[in-house]
């Protein structure tokens, strides 16, 4: 140690800086010493004089003896950076070269004083700032000494010997004193902890604060209570709690286009972040998809329905409007109607300033929350239209809405706007494609004498899309019944658009009595047209699969030809479920293929199952393990009690995970036949003399079936057609016969595949008015091949009385013109 005069102590020589100085004060000599100190190299300093160092350049009385020493006391030099540093000087006179008189100075840094000044100093300046609440405790957790941070943040006073718990809520103080605890009892310091604090009283104030606490401890290393340091932070907390709920209401809101659902996500992003309860209430034809009439005040035609709502605390209060409820008439205030007219925001503050307005004890039960006791109210305002309201209240927390929150949730209201409108056209535009495919459809049940269905079609999406998948039951002649089912590549309103087209071409190429394989090919090269009419860069998105299926009441028999499509089903009456084998052809538009037919026997009472790939293709299982799964589950549900609508239901559902990503369309039709007690065929030889004989057979048949109303137009029919038969196409007559509750059939097969023609006879012409004939007597007529010739059919409605009352004259009178 070295004592640098009077008892000042450095810790080492080399610390203290050496100047010499000339009697005018000019830097002489410099040490080391004071370059490392200050800063100043020798160059710099010497020559110069010292006051050029000094930040005050006043002079001190350096006179002195020779040898003494002066006490100059503390000055501030300069640093070559500019800082100041305050250095302890002292100076001696000494003899200098040639007997001149020199001075000598030595200077050391300023000592900091004691330990304990330094730790009364900080103490004294902590609990003197309000920035930085101090707040020390004894061992027991009661309060030693406190700045007034905490009472100029508005709660009450923390006053030398209280608890925690005497100023502010139980629950809050128990969770701070939980943490200084564990800090008192581990020695381990809390830093950045958040607390809430709220007054035990009504006053509705409550603070966020951020708290760091560190042990103290005595001499003797023992703890002797804890030190707390907290910040009020709750403008801060209510800022970044705003911006989360901004930037959660911007991440959920709009990603549905529901209304409905879109307006759920605004009540749940404004809960409990924002609000205790939140409601959104939407204009009613909104919902529809249409737009709210402009302009419309809340007295006028404005009729709104809660639409979602979400507290808290638990389900939504019973006394209040709930959802799917209907508005009731608001009063027309100035403050609404602002808002309605131009979107502005209500803040209200005083629940008894809402009461005054409502007036209606029942209008206020059913619209104020018991404890609600801050309200704010947004508009949901877009494109100048009202689409409806947020309301969020505030029933728990004592503190009520500012202008911020307010503000934030305009901001919100006013960008949910937007998605609310989006899906209300989003709305608007998929009914519309969905009714335009809905009337594409067929009825969903039909009622026949071949067979009795059921279809259902779940678009893909839960709804959200539509597609091209369909299902159709087509009555043809001879009683006979079509069943299709088909699948158009692609979604939207051109799949469905093609559906349509499809299913008319289906329709009139069924009408044409054309076998299964050869109405595949002619809708084949349908397809391919359709193709070849598109945009070449959707042409390779043009395409289907189909499955024409031909069922014939009397042979029991069902003729298939299937094109890429899924094989159908048979459910036996026994509840035995088999996949029918067919021999599959291309899909639709690829061309150059045939398709070949497959003619099964379905025993009466089976259900035939067409569906399309959605049933069976789904992400968590491949196609084989979906398809047993429909089996299993045709086979659990086909019951012969059970309606095939509720049948066709239980199956879609069985089989869906969720909303499809895939359209399914599942057709469902449980087949009879014609007893053979209903049924008469004969066979007459190329002898148009056995004409008579066909005449006199249908007519025993008619009589012993009750039907002899229609024996006398039945018989002409008979001999038309079979005299035709035999004058034109030679060879054996086969003559059929057959009816159910409602129409005769008459069956007329011969060997030749000449088209019958209708054709308007001259006055003079002997023929040419069989036909013309058999088409004023039957209901419908036509004619059908087959690779042994042709059959031609005629159909009559049972019950409608005889032909005895024809005007044959005026038949032959028409037959002229």
């Amino acid at each position: 140690m070295a004592i640098l005069g009077d008892g000042v102590e450095v810790a080492a020589v080399g610390e203290v800086a050496v100047v010499v100085l000339d009697d005018a004060g000019i830097v002489r000599r410099w040490s080391d010493a004071a370059t490392r100190l200050l800063g100043h190299a020798v160059p710099e300093v010497c020559g110069r004089p010292l006051t050029h160092l000094l930040a005050d350049p006043a002079p001190w009385n350096a006179d002195a003896s020779a040898g003494s020493v002066v006490d100059v006391g503390r000055r501030v030099f300069r640093r070559s950076s500019g800082a100041p540093i305050e250095l302890v000087v002292r100076t001696a006179r000494v003899a200098g070269p040639d007997d001149s008189a020199e001075v000598v100075l030595l200077s050391c840094p300023a000592p900091g004083g004691s330990a304990a000044e330094q730790g009364a100093g900080f103490l004294t300046s902590l609990f003197g700032q309000d920035r930085l609440g101090v707040v020390l405790f004894d061992t027991r957790l009661n309060v030693v000494r406190a700045n007034n941070l905490v009472e100029s943040a508005g709660l009450p006073p923390l006053r030398a010997g209280c608890r925690l718990s005497d100023v502010v809520r139980a629950e809050d103080a128990e969770e701070a004193e939980t943490h200084l605890r564990r800090v008192l009892e581990t020695g381990v310091p809390l830093v950045g902890g958040e607390l809430w604090m709220r007054a035990p009283s009504a006053s509705g104030q409550e603070r966020s604060l951020s708290a760091s606490a560190v042990r103290l401890e005595g001499p003797d290393g023992r703890p002797s209570g804890v030190a707390a340091f907290v910040t009020d932070d709750t403008e801060q907390r209510r800022a970044r709690r705003r911006a989360e709920v901004s930037h959660a209401a911007s991440v959920r809101i709009g990603a549905s286009l529901d209304v409905a659902r879109t307006a759920q996500d605004i009540a749940d992003v404004l809960v409990p972040a924002f609000a205790d309860l939140v409601s959104v209430d939407i204009v009613e034809v909104v919902l529809e998809g249409e737009e709210p009439a402009k302009g419309v005040m809340p007295s006028g035609r404005w009729r709104m329905r809660r639409v979602a709502a979400a507290c808290a605390t638990g389900p939504w209060p019973a006394d209040l409007i709930q959802v799917g409820d209907v508005m009731p008439p608001l009063p027309d205030v100035p403050q609404a109607r602002r808002a309605a007219l131009h979107g502005d925001t209500i803040l209200k503050t005083s629940r008894q300033e809402l009461e005054d307005q409502l007036a209606d004890p029942e209008v206020i039960r059913a619209l104020l929350p018991e404890k609600g006791h801050s309200l704010v109210i947004s508009p949901l305002f877009a494109r100048g239209l009202l689409l409806g309201f947020v309301s969020a209240w505030r029933t728990e927390r004592a503190e009520g809405f500012q202008q911020e929150d307010a503000d934030l949730l305009f901001d919100i209201a006013s960008r949910a706007a937007l998605s609310v409108d989006n899906a209300r056209r989003y709305t608007r535009e998929h009914r519309a494609a969905v009714e335009l495919q809905q009337r594409l459809l067929p009825r969903a049940t039909t009622q026949s004498t071949a067979a009795e269905s059921a279809g259902r079609y779940v678009p893909a999406g839960g709804g959200a899309d539509i597609s091209g998948d369909w299902f159709d039951v087509i009555p043809l002649s001879s009683l006979r019944v079509a069943f299709v089912v088909g699948d158009v590549v692609g979604h939207g309103l051109h799949a469905a658009a093609t559906m349509g087209r499809l299913r008319t071409a289906i329709r009139t190429l069924a009408e044409l009595e054309l076998e299964p394989g050869e109405l595949l090919i002619h809708l084949d090269d349908l397809v391919q047209q359709l193709a070849d009419e598109a945009a070449p860069e959707d042409r390779d998105t043009i395409g289907a699969t189909c499955l024409y299926a031909l069922y014939d009441p009397i042979a029991g028999t069902c003729a298939l030809a299937d094109a890429g499509h899924p094989p159908p089903a048979v459910i036996a009456p026994d509840g035995t479920v088999r996949t029918i084998e067919v021999h599959p052809g291309p899909p639709l538009g690829v061309g150059g293929m045939p398709f070949e037919v497959t003619t099964v026997h379905v025993e009466p009472g089976s259900i035939l199952a067409l569906y399309t790939d959605g049933l069976v293709e789904r992400t968590s299982k491949d196609l084989d393990e979906g398809t047993r799964d429909l089996l299993g589950s045709l086979s659990t549900l086909c019951g012969a009690a059970r309606a095939l609508e509720d049948i066709a239901h239980d199956v879609v559902s069985a089989v869906s995970e969720g909303p499809p990503r895939d359209d399914m369309a599942l057709l469902l039709a449980r087949t009879h036949v014609i007893p053979a007690a209903d049924t008469a065929a004969w066979q007459f030889p190329d002898d148009t003399s056995r004409v008579a004989d066909a005449r006199k057979s249908v007519a025993r048949r008619l009589a012993d079936w009750g039907l002899d109303d229609l024996a006398f137009t039945t018989e002409l029919i008979v001999s038309e057609l079979v005299t035709n038969a035999m004058r034109y196409a030679g060879g054996t007559v086969g003559l059929r016969l057959f009816h159910d509750d409602r129409t005769l059939v008459c069956e007329v097969t011969d060997a030749s595949n000449t088209q019958p023609r209708l054709i308007r006879a001259r006055a003079g012409d002997e023929g040419g008015r069989g036909l013309f004939l058999v088409a004023q007597l039957a209901r419908r007529w036509g004619s059908r091949y087959h690779r042994t010739g042709k059959t031609i059919w005629a159909e009559q409605t049972i019950g409608a009385g005889s032909g005895a009352g024809l005007d044959f004259a005026g038949v032959w009178d028409t037959a002229e013109i």
